[in-house]
């Protein structure tokens, strides 16, 4: 099989520095910015129990989007309504929750997601391959927060790659490949492009759910007519086919290799918590997964409690080429018959020896 760093478009993973006039403006508020390599940006002096003014969080937005996720540092014992109130200031300014609660959250507090390496303190096992927030949704979360109640001693944080610097190394025909694909979720059948264009950042991004997809449709190139003429284009469905098994394997594998190459292709980074820390992410500009420290049992790595809370997105992450937001996985479909089309369940499982989920 090939692998994606063997065979180059000669142009580079790229992630802009942070931008001079966001960073006087956010200082100006008294705040200090750090900027993390390759990504990522810590931010220093603020107190999220008060709302920052509109255009500081709307030039962290921004920043958000380009660099992948923003750290405010030192933000202890924050409550259940000050970590959801600090959650709205992004996206569509509301909470999207899907989760369960886990009798140690807070409050009990519906919109908290709280996870543990100790089963009496959160839930087990959380994150451990890449994924992003909410894919199962049509408008899957625009950001989400990891707020590090208490980090343990011995280390256990989160991997995250730019999606938008990823697509950047991709060799030039699995770029127009890919954006030629749409995945279709197993568990809620929701349809998402596996190369969007994000909405802040302008960058063409890649997206794929290696836990719970069961099919993925190509859109059959025609002469003439480039990959955005293409995506406006709405298509019969002779002009679709779904990848095969071989295909899906191929895919799946080269999009874990793109991810776990960020750490030396310069676009990914092993985040590390203090306690208090209060990380938001961009989650349509990055992917993420738990370190494999962070499900090592408290006795042996401390006691680690983090509180995750989902914000709603302005718009679907919707597919190209006139297809529909769902296509009922449980049902048939009008595509090639050899293609693979697996509903429920983890969907279509390309690696045995790795245990996937949403």
């Amino acid at each position: 099989m090939e692998h994606v760093s063997e065979d180059t478009n000669g142009t580079p993973p790229t992630l802009p520095p942070l931008d001079p006039e966001r960073v006087a403006l956010i200082e100006n508020e008294g705040l200090t910015l750090k900027q993390l390599e390759p990504l990522g940006v810590e931010i220093y002096g603020a107190d999220v129990r008060s709302e920052l003014p509109k255009p500081v969080i709307e030039a962290l937005e921004v920043e958000m989007a380009n660099r992948g996720f923003i750290v405010f540092k030192h933000q202890t014992d924050l409550s259940p309504d000050e970590l959801i109130n600090a959650s709205k200031w992004w996206g569509a300014h509301e909470i999207h929750s899907t989760h369960g609660v886990h009798p140690a959250t807070p409050d009990r507090n519906r919109h908290i997601f709280r996870c543990s390496n100790d089963s009496r303190y959160g839930i087990l096992g959380v994150g451990p391959q890449w994924h992003n927030d909410g894919s199962f949704e049509a408008a899957t979360f625009s950001h989400s927060a990891y707020y590090m109640a208490r980090a343990p001693e011995r280390g256990g944080g989160t991997h995250f790659a730019h999606q938008g610097a990823a697509f950047d190394a991709l060799p030039a025909h699995k770029q127009a490949f890919w954006q030629r694909l749409v995945s279709v979720n197993s568990a809620s059948s929701v349809t998402h492009p596996v190369v969007h264009t994000h909405p802040v950042s302008g960058k063409k991004s890649v997206w794929l759910h290696l836990g719970m997809t069961g099919a993925v449709l190509e859109r059959l190139p025609e002469d003439g007519l480039s990959i955005e003429e293409l995506q406006k284009e709405p298509a019969t469905a002779d002009k679709f086919r779904l990848l095969n098994d071989a295909e899906m394997k191929e895919l799946f594998n080269d999009y874990n290799d793109l991810m776990n190459d960020s750490f030396e292709k310069g676009y990914g980074i092993r985040y590390h918590y203090d306690n208090g820390d209060l990380l938001f992410i961009d989650n349509w500009a990055v992917a993420h997964r738990a370190s494999p420290e962070a499900h090592m049992p408290a006795g042996e790595q401390g006691l680690r409690i983090m509180d995750r809370v989902t914000i709603k997105s302005k718009r679907e992450l919707a597919p190209h080429f006139g297809l529909p937001t769902y296509i009922n996985m449980s049902g048939p479909h009008p595509f090639n018959k050899d293609g693979v089309w697996q509903a429920g369940g983890v969907g279509f499982r390309w690696k045995d020896d790795i245990r996937l989920q949403n």
